[in-house]
C-alpha cells in the first residue's frame, strides 16, 4: 500500500543529515535520494521535502525525468 504524506511529513524527507529526499509532483511523491543532481536535497535552488508542482513545470526536462524516479507515495 502506497503511504500518504501531508505536507509536514513530507517535509522531514529534506534529504539532509542521511534523511531521504523525496519530492511531489502533481500528488505523486517521488524519491529523488539516488539522483546524483538532488545530493543533499538540493536541485538548483528547489529543495527536497516540498511540493514543487509549480517549480517543475519551469525546468528544461519538465516532467520527462519523473518516469525514471521511483514513486513512494501520494500527498494528501
Amino acid at each position: 500500500m502506497e503511504k500518504e504524506f501531508d505536507l509536514t511529513q513530507l517535509a522531514q524527507y529534506d534529504g539532509q543529515d542521511g534523511r531521504p529526499a523525496y519530492v511531489a509532483i502533481d500528488g505523486i511523491v517521488y524519491d529523488v535520494t539516488a539522483v546524483p543532481a538532488w545530493k543533499g536535497g538540493k536541485h538548483h535552488g528547489n529543495t527536497a521535502g516540498n511540493d514543487l508542482s509549480a517549480v517543475i513545470t519551469h525546468a528544461p526536462h519538465e516532467k520527462a525525468v519523473l518516469t525514471k524516479l521511483p514513486k513512494v507515495g501520494t500527498l494528501k
